[in-house]
């Protein structure tokens, strides 16, 4: 059964809203999308912690890679480019990083601040291949632009894509 991206949207919104801590509010996201669909096997943010740099960030599933340079796999490309990486195969995507073995198919999201500034990544990792479509990505960017645009507090490293 697909997600019912509405009532993900409104529950997300009830519980984050008036929270300004970055962390608690992707530690709600994460957990909230991780547990609203079986497609979704790991699901989680990687934080622009430096110029080119992304560090894992809270999570649901299992183990994740602690760093991603800007410059390597699917998390990275999204925070290069500021746009959107659904990739149907992971094992077709030029550097792609196993994280875990697992993972046949990813959804990555740049995750925006109200500047307009990349402060993260969301990554999706399925075990199933071609596990994302489109509407998936589209009801997701629309979710973290709800509760990320909003973001008062500049981080000390910014990208701007």
């Amino acid at each position: 059964m697909p997600v019912d991206y509405a009532t993900l949207s409104k529950t997300i919104a009830s519980l984050t809203e008036g929270e300004d801590d970055q962390v608690a509010l992707m530690a709600t996201v994460a957990c909230e999308v991780h547990h609203s669909d079986d497609r979704f096997d790991w699901t989680g943010f990687y934080r622009v912690v430096a110029p080119e740099l992304l560090k894992i960030g809270p999570y649901q599933g299992g183990h994740g890679c602690l760093v991603i340079p800007f410059s390597r796999g699917v998390c990275g490309a999204a925070a290069r480019t500021g746009e959107v990486q659904l990739v149907p195969d992971v094992d077709a995507f030029p550097g792609h990083i196993a994280c875990a073995s697992s993972t046949r198919s990813e959804l990555v999201l740049p995750v925006f601040d109200g500047n307009g500034d990349v402060i993260a990544v969301f990554d999706i990792d399925s075990d199933q291949p071609d596990a994302f479509d489109q509407a998936d990505a589209d009801a997701l960017a629309t979710i973290l632009r709800d509760v990320f645009s909003t973001w008062p507090q500049p981080m000390v490293f910014m990208h701007r894509s």
